[in-house]
């Protein structure tokens, strides 16, 4: 039987605020445990919350760039549940009135072009870390985290595979990193995902029983849960059996899913409104201000980097993805003024440096305005192409500025024709085979000889002068 996947997601992000969202407590990640806390995050008797106004802002300026309706008035809930890293046996969230709903983002898989849908953005804090420990067969608490800021972004229904979803997730993240409302570090859990799903015959309008894996942060990880979940609920359909509305986890060591409890419902939560804190009114003069501060966003600079800077589309968009990319194209291009040049060196070289060091690109190990003076310096014919790579790499080791490497190393480029002239002369004199070969229509004889030059004279040759030389030895 043919299935329709049909999967929701639930993304929390960690907003960037310096404190956490009811206290004062640092939100620094990596502190020694239970060091980034107080009587307000660990849930004490008699402490009372207080409403970070950051919080709010950020939340806002997450709801107005992805299209969402505003609430001018909002609240507060209480949403009953114990776990041991939850102090207070419960959660502050919010229920029946967030501060964003409707809103949207457009997606691009391959050719085709889908727009998801956003039921809502609310507000919430996070809850302790649990840490096993598989030693002693013990758990103990950290509660850093307790506290900590987070919007949940949850989807409509509307992706239909593993590559919609991953799309999805990558254009939130990019889009909250633009607005600066969160760092979006999936390997500190600053975003992670909920992903709901379900399967039903092709053809048929009710949905299946869903399930809900809880909290995957990154982007393999949702793909290959998604391609788990779906082959389970297959094969237990298929052989008579029933899907259980359920909570799973993913064990992303062992590649496969695993139930943790059963899916409770609404009321199972208990949800009333939080007496502790007070509704959310938002004048309009608020919501303006915060209109009127967003930056521009992702689908803005990559309509412009076609448009403007003549960029093709593909890298527009694979540039756009990331703010800290972007903002390093932008930096390079404003002192180099190669848009083109700068963008190849992104694709074939910054991507691939940043992955294999597992950085973010505001992390690499050397500026945006050394990469430009390395283009400019090809751009004057100081060195060549090939040269301009041995000098990236030594940029990528040391950080140093492109002309000190030049410099010091001495790999300024001979353009001297005389100089070059004497080369080439000793080259094809030595190779009269491949001056036969190339006269008799060879044309790898030509590179051959290039090559042979360029030995000689250490990389260093310019190649245009090269190949005008050789050219001119061989048509005599």
């Amino acid at each position: 039987m043919e299935y329709e996947v049909i999967i929701g997601l639930e993304v929390h992000a960690e907003l960037s605020t310096k404190t956490k969202i009811y206290c004062g407590c640092s939100t620094e990640f990596g502190g020694d445990p239970n060091t980034h806390c107080c009587p307000v995050c660990t849930g004490m008797p008699g402490a009372l919350p207080v409403l970070n106004e950051k919080v709010v802002e950020y939340a806002v300026r997450a709801g107005l760039a992805t299209g969402c309706e505003i609430a001018r008035e909002s609240k507060q809930d209480r949403k009953n549940y114990f776990y041991p890293d939850t102090p207070r046996a419960y959660q502050i969230s919010q229920y029946d009135l967030p501060l964003c709903e409707h809103g949207h983002v457009d997606i691009n898989v391959g050719e085709m072009s889908k727009t998801i849908g956003i039921t809502r953005i609310h507000i919430e804090d996070d809850a302790g870390k649990l840490v096993h420990d598989g030693y002693t067969g013990g758990t103990l608490v950290d509660l850093n985290r307790a506290g900590v800021p987070l919007i949940e972004i949850v989807s409509e229904p509307d992706m239909r595979s593993a590559e919609e979803a991953v799309a999805y997730v990558e254009k939130l993240k990019g889009i909250l990193e633009y607005i600066g409302v969160s760092d979006c570090k999936m390997q500190e859990g600053s975003l992670r995902a909920d992903v709901n799903l379900s399967i039903r015959p092709v053809g048929q309008e009710k949905f299946g029983t869903r399930t809900e894996t809880k909290n995957l942060n990154s982007f393999r990880s949702i793909a290959r849960c998604i391609e788990f979940e779906i082959a389970r609920q297959k094969e237990v359909l298929e052989s008579g059996g029933v899907v259980l509305q359920e909570t799973r986890r993913w064990d992303d060591e062992a590649g496969e899913g695993y139930a943790m409890r059963t899916k409770e419902e609404a009321n199972d939560y208990r949800y009333f409104p939080e007496p502790d804190l007070m509704p959310i009114r938002l004048s309009e003069e608020y919501i303006q201000n915060i209109k009127d501060t967003l930056p521009e966003l992702p689908e803005s600079r990559r309509a412009r980097y076609i448009s403007e800077i003549g960029l093709p589309e593909y890298d527009a968009g694979i540039i756009t993805s990331s703010k800290h990319l972007s903002d390093f194209f932008e930096a390079a291009v404003a002192v180099c003024g190669n848009a083109k040049s700068v963008s190849n060196w992104i694709m074939t070289d910054i991507i691939r440096i940043a992955k294999d060091k597992g950085v973010e690109y505001n992390e690499l190990p050397f500026t945006a305005e050394n990469l430009a003076k390395l283009i400019m310096l090809i751009d004057k014919g100081t060195i060549s192409s090939a040269i301009a790579k041995k000098v990236f790499e030594e940029m990528v080791e040391t950080g140093e500025n492109p002309e000190k490497i030049v410099e010091a190393k001495g790999l300024v480029q001979i353009s001297d024709e005389g100089a070059i002239k004497e080369v080439v002369d000793r080259i094809v004199a030595a190779n009269p085979q491949s001056i036969a070969d190339y006269k008799a229509g060879k044309d790898r004889a030509l590179g051959f000889l290039v090559g042979q030059c360029m030995k000689e004279m250490k990389g260093k040759g310019n190649p245009q002068i090269l190949n005008k030389l050789i050219l001119e030895h061989l048509n005599k």
